[in-house]
């Protein structure tokens, strides 16, 4: 099965459920072309690096999908750039690296450690090793 990645950016002028539904319909598309969804990423409101149709920020989706025939590709790009909820769009077949990437990345292995989980929990004592040492009291303090 070949990997693919469609990145999208709609319009922030839209509201919440128009946004929701938009990326449902792009989800319910690739469904029927015979694609198999295999995550759906809302990254969210974004800041854009220039802008796009006099917006300056946007609503990002990633969508990782599987397909055994990429024929449908065309019709599906062709879809989008009709699609004027869009900003804009890019679709990037994934390698084995891509797709292992994203797969840890979904499974906490890569990415941003989260502030509740920076302190580290003690690792049970391994058997025959040394009891920590006390702590050292200054007497003269």
């Amino acid at each position: 099965m070949r990997h693919y990645e469609v990145t999208f950016i709609v319009d922030p002028v839209l509201s919440g459920d128009e946004v929701k539904s938009t990326a449902e319909q792009i989800q319910n598309e690739l469904i029927s072309y015979g694609a198999s969804i295999v995550a759906v990423d809302e990254i969210g409101l974004r800041q854009l690096a220039y802008s796009i149709n006099r917006r300056s920020s946007g609503f990002y989706y990633c969508i990782e999908f599987a397909c055994v025939s990429a024929d449908f590709l065309t019709k599906f790009e062709v879809n989008l750039k009709r699609n004027e909820r869009l900003l804009r769009f890019l679709t990037v077949k994934l390698d084995k690296y891509g797709v292992k990437y994203n797969d840890d990345k979904r499974n906490g292995r890569i990415g941003k450690r989260k502030k509740g989980n920076e302190t580290e929990t003690a690792a049970p004592a391994a058997e025959g090793a040394l009891p920590a040492a006390p702590a050292v009291v200054d007497l003269d303090a």
